[in-house]
This record gives structure tokens, sequence and C-alpha cells, in this order.
């Protein structure tokens, strides 16, 4: 039987939305594998001077546990 975990993250970025999911991703893969799927749940970005200077996410990132 497949089991899949799902764990909440945020991640920033100053290029991009997509730039800080690919983030979030890259991060969690250094310590959980099998990493299959991730949904940004809200997008969010910081406005210094009327212009964005950083982009967040945060975003559900499932994975399938290894069985034992």
């Amino acid at each position: 039987m497949r089991i899949v975990k799902v764990i909440e993250v945020i991640a920033a970025s100053e290029q991009g939305f997509d730039d800080a999911a690919r983030r979030a991703v890259e991060q969690v893969s250094k310590t959980v594998k099998n990493i299959k799927s991730i949904w940004v749940k809200e997008m969010k970005a910081k406005v210094e001077n009327n212009k964005i200077t950083s982009y967040g996410v945060i975003a559900k990132i499932s994975f399938e546990v290894e069985e034992t």
C-alpha cells in the first residue's frame, strides 16, 4: 500500500513566484526522498517604494513514504 505524506513550507525569491516554488522543492529534496508534487497554496510579494522586491510562496509538498 502506498502512503503519501504532505508537508507545508514557505519559500522566497527575488526572481519570481516560479523561482520561489523551485527553491522550495530544491531545499526540501535535501532531506526528503520521493517528492511527487508541489501545490502552491498561497503567493505573496513584498513591496518597497512601489516595486516588488521579493516573491514568496506557501506550498504543500507531497512525497511517497518508503515501506519498511
